[in-house]
């Protein structure tokens, strides 16, 4: 599997992602800087996290409009899968790659921690390593994570099965405000565009394989996606 690993000014889990990629599928991510206007041909399109270009405007505004999204937009909208991670989420939404945007987390503070996610679906190539319902502990860290849409887009991509991962409490149930540590709209924490090719989550699957970091459960994040995509 090849994969390509975007970079802006201010990225910081470019070498996070990178090194996640490494364990899983035994190749080196390309890294491809922001200003380049062509992507080589990869299997997978990794938009990182961080703070691009300081979070200057709206988080991910001005990284969206980067010679290399132009590029990145082709190839999605041609196939090819693209993941965007906290900081990439952000600007995929601001792309137009995929729907709703990222706000101010409801508390106006910045969150860095641990958390629980369920997996809304193993159909996709994304969540194809873990079961339907499964509970996932991962870090977040952000200051705009809070997800909205209005009430007829969330109805439709609940409807086409759109939301890839949920906060939950710990044991996985859907309680209004347990585990929502943003105030994200119906406590999304990942979406996929219609055709689950393009998937954009605010947690840190790619901070979460090595036991020596607090656990393993973003192993399966990357297990999965490289063995649906070799």
């Amino acid at each position: 599997m090849k994969s390509a690993i975007v970079v802006f000014p201010g990225t910081n889990r470019e070498n996070d992602a990178a090194e996640a990629l490494r364990a899983a599928s035994g190749g080196k991510p390309l890294m491809i800087w922001h200003r380049e206007s062509e992507l080589p041909n990869v299997d997978l399109i990794v938009v990182p996290g961080g703070f691009s270009y300081g979070d200057y405007l709206r988080t991910g505004a001005m990284a969206a409009h980067s010679p290399i999204l132009r590029s990145i937009v082709e190839r999605a909208k041609r196939g090819t899968p693209v993941v965007g991670i906290c900081n990439g989420f952000q600007i995929l939404t601001e792309a137009g790659l995929l729907p709703g945007v990222l706000m101010r987390n409801v508390g106006l503070k910045f969150l860095c921690g641990d958390v629980n996610l369920r997996v809304e679906t193993s159909q996709s190539i994304f969540t194809a390593g873990y079961e339907e319902g499964q509970v996932i502990h991962v870090p977040v860290a952000h200051n705009d994570g809070n997800y909205y849409a209005d009430d007829e887009t969330l109805n439709r991509i609940e409807g086409n099965g759109q939301v890839a991962f949920r906060y939950v409490a710990g044991d996985g149930l859907s309680a209004q405000n347990d585990g929502n540590p943003n105030g994200s709209a119906r406590r999304i924490a990942g979406v996929f565009n219609e055709t689950k090719t393009v998937l954009g989550l605010m947690p840190h699957p790619e901070n979460a394989v090595d036991p020596l970091h607090g656990g393993t459960d973003g192993k399966g994040f990357f297990d999965g996606l490289v063995k649906s995509l070799s």
